[in-house]
């Protein structure tokens, strides 16, 4: 007889997978809870507690960071769920809301800080809560927008073939959005949310050390460690620094988006027989503990008690399609026009009163210069990423492991390389406007290759073995396989990855170690420095300028090929 039969209703009640999954909810809640001190703490006390370079107190700095930049990607899902759903759902209030999409992501984070950190600082007075909020949502303007496009992109392309059978089945609006439009998107989301987590790290010195001003406020993090470090020319700090992110991105891979990755995998409208489908460790966790097991069997509950009390409507679909009433349309043209023309007569107003023709002018044309070097950056990115992304994407082991290596060049912050750049531009007399501008892309011309990989993984089996048996290869099988699958997948991220560029522009195009400056002729260097001088007329006026220049380029250009993609090479 067995000796530890008695002990068999252990193994019955709690399996090494249920241990497993244990450990790692206890140390999250340990996690959460420990990165949440002091958060009511007085402000005052991050003076008392100055910032240091030891590396003794990374681990800290790094739990800081990790939990506001998860609170910024759980606020951008939200923020995608709803506002995207509602661009691609409703056509009246898309045309309003993706023009607005466009106007955000053009909008500098620095931009954002700038006009909302006195309003966050208002909300906990005098509190270190204030300035998390602030941290928090500048986090967050750097990682909703690529989602809520790629959301929406999604929704706009979904087959024509899945809608109909959604309607054969009588399915509710509300249970088609999460039985059939959510698994469609959630391949290309997962990516874009690696890729928003990364931009989240690219932007992490302007979010933790803020600076507007007399305003000056330093959160613990990596971010304002890696700015202490700049300014006080300390490499080594800085190498402690790049060791940090490269632990806690791998953490994340291995905890967060590779088993979101494999967990997606069977979203995919085409499945492939034979092929070696994503795995990880910790979806298997998941997936045999039967804690986890009881709380998703209690979302799913959720999901289906909620489908059920949407009742469908037993409307006729031609008569749910039907044109909206032209008043309604004509009210709502009429409250837009109304709210633009009031918007853009107080900015306008406000602007013509302070700025001199001349200085106008003088903003324009370093508007121009820096859309020159967005455009050459971008179609330089395109020739080198695309067709590696799309050899990717077609081998799933091969994404297995470029992904984390992507990631972590994706979070590489520009600030980093300061002195690198700023070193040889000195020493060898370099032009800055030339060897400054590779840092704008540092960051964003993965929002290209992630989604080129996204495209390419959906490319569906079928196409790939018809273009076999008629033996198309070479360039042929790029313009008629590849590049029309891949082409609405390639714009979503070519739109995010421009206004990413004009974005990084304000860290590149102003590049410093210790004392020692360099600066580029840009849009970029001058909100850069009208930031930290305080001067909202300016801040403003090269604001509006950078938002005017991406929203004109994006109607006139990015929005009009993406239709086209949209319309003559979707899935049907």
């Amino acid at each position: 007889m067995n000796r530890f039969a008695p002990y068999v209703f252990l193994r019955d009640f709690a399996s090494r997978w249920d241990v497993l999954a244990f450990i790692v909810v206890i140390g999250l809640i340990a996690f959460l809870g420990e990165t949440s001190r002091g958060l009511f703490a007085p402000l005052s006390q991050l003076e008392i507690t100055p910032l240091s370079l030891s590396p003794s107190h990374l681990p800290e700095y790094a739990a800081r960071t990790t939990f506001r930049m998860l609170a910024g990607l759980v606020l951008s899902l939200a923020f995608t769920l709803t506002y995207a759903t509602w661009a691609a759902k409703s056509e009246r209030a898309g045309k309003l809301l993706v023009p607005i999409l466009d106007i955000l992501q053009s909008v500098p984070i620095l931009g954002f800080i700038s006009i909302t950190v006195v309003f966050f600082m208002s909300l906990a007075p005098a509190r270190v809560l204030g300035a998390e909020f602030a941290a928090i949502f500048a986090i967050f303007t750097s990682q909703a927008w690529n989602m809520a496009f790629s959301f929406y992109q999604s929704l706009r392309t979904v087959p024509l073939e899945l809608i109909e059978a959604s309607e054969s089945f009588r399915l509710s609006p509300w249970m088609r959005f999460w039985q059939l439009e959510v698994p469609f998107a959630m391949p290309a989301l997962i990516w874009n949310m690696m890729m928003s987590m990364s931009g989240g790290w690219f932007f992490v010195v302007a979010s933790e050390s803020i600076s507007v001003g007399h305003t000056t406020v330093s959160l613990p993090g990596v971010g304002s460690y890696i700015a202490l470090a700049i300014q006080q020319k300390n490499l080594s700090a800085i190498g402690w620094a790049i060791a940090t992110m490269l632990i806690v991105i791998l953490l994340y891979d291995q905890l967060l988006f590779r088993p979101l990755v494999a967990w997606v995998d069977r979203f995919r409208v085409e499945q492939e027989p034979g092929v070696r489908v994503p795995d990880s460790w910790a979806l298997t966790m998941m997936r045999r503990s039967r804690l986890i097991q009881g709380a998703t069997v209690a979302f799913h509950a959720a999901v289906l008690w909620t489908s059920r009390a949407v009742k469908r409507s037993d409307e006729p679909p031609a008569a749910a399609a039907a044109t909206p009433k032209r008043s309604l349309d004509l009210l709502w043209v009429s409250l837009v026009v109304a709210a633009v023309v009031l918007g853009l007569w107080h900015i306008v107003w406000v602007l013509i009163k302070n700025t001199p023709l001349r200085e106008a002018l003088e903003v324009c044309g370093l508007a121009a210069l820096t859309m020159l070097r967005v455009f050459i950056l971008i179609a330089l990115a395109s020739c080198v990423w695309v067709p590696i992304g799309v050899w990717v994407g077609m081998r799933p082991r091969a994404a297995q492991i470029v992904q984390p290596i992507a990631q972590f060049m994706a979070a590489f912050p520009a600030n980093l390389l300061f002195p690198i750049a700023v070193y040889g531009i000195v020493s060898w007399k370099l032009n800055p406007d030339i060897f400054l501008s590779p840092l704008m892309i540092l960051g964003t011309q993965w929002y290209i290759l992630f989604n080129v990989i996204a495209g390419a993984s959906a490319i569906p089996a079928e196409m790939r073995y018809v273009a076999a048996n008629f033996r198309v290869a070479g360039w042929l099988w790029w313009r008629k396989v590849a590049l029309p699958a891949i082409l609405p997948f390639y714009v979503t991220g070519a739109i995010t990855a421009s206004g990413g560029s004009w974005n990084a522009a304000i860290v590149a195009e102003l590049a410093t170690w210790g004392q020692t400056e360099v600066k580029a002729r840009g849009l970029g260097s001058y909100i850069a420095e009208a930031t930290t001088a305080g001067d909202f007329h300016r801040i403003i006026l090269g604001i509006g300028t950078m938002s005017l220049f991406v929203v004109v380029i994006n109607r006139l250009f990015w929005r009009p090929l993406y239709y086209y993609a949209e319309r003559k090479y979707r899935l049907t």
